[in-house]
């Protein structure tokens, strides 16, 4: 018997590599843009909110220890999720997927 998962997050070790354009804002880069991201300077990370599952991003330059919004200080970027518990159901824990795997 398989159990599919209530909720999923995918992770992925670069987060969302930025840039500052000419005008002086930020800019995003993704895989396979290899010209953007030469010119990248730092990374904004995704995070869920572990209190109201909520999913924001913490820009890279003003990081923050509690999500604005709602007050809540249980953020931890997605890839540090592993093992904590699911906002969501309020029951499980997140489990890395061996068997996700992404090629570009």
């Amino acid at each position: 018997m398989s159990v599919s998962p209530r909720h999923a997050i995918e992770a992925w070790s670069d987060g969302n590599p930025c840039y500052i354009d000419e005008a002086g804002k930020k800019q995003y880069a993704y895989h396979q843009d290899h010209e953007l991201l030469a010119r990248c300077i730092d990374s904004d990370t995704p995070h869920p909110c572990r209190e109201c599952g909520a999913e924001f991003v913490v820009d890279s330059r003003s990081p923050i220890q509690t999500r604005p919004e709602c007050g809540a200080s249980e953020i931890a970027a997605t890839l540090q999720l592993v093992g904590a518990k699911c906002p969501y159901c309020k029951e499980g824990v997140f489990q890395q997927d061996p068997g996700f795997c992404a090629i570009s």
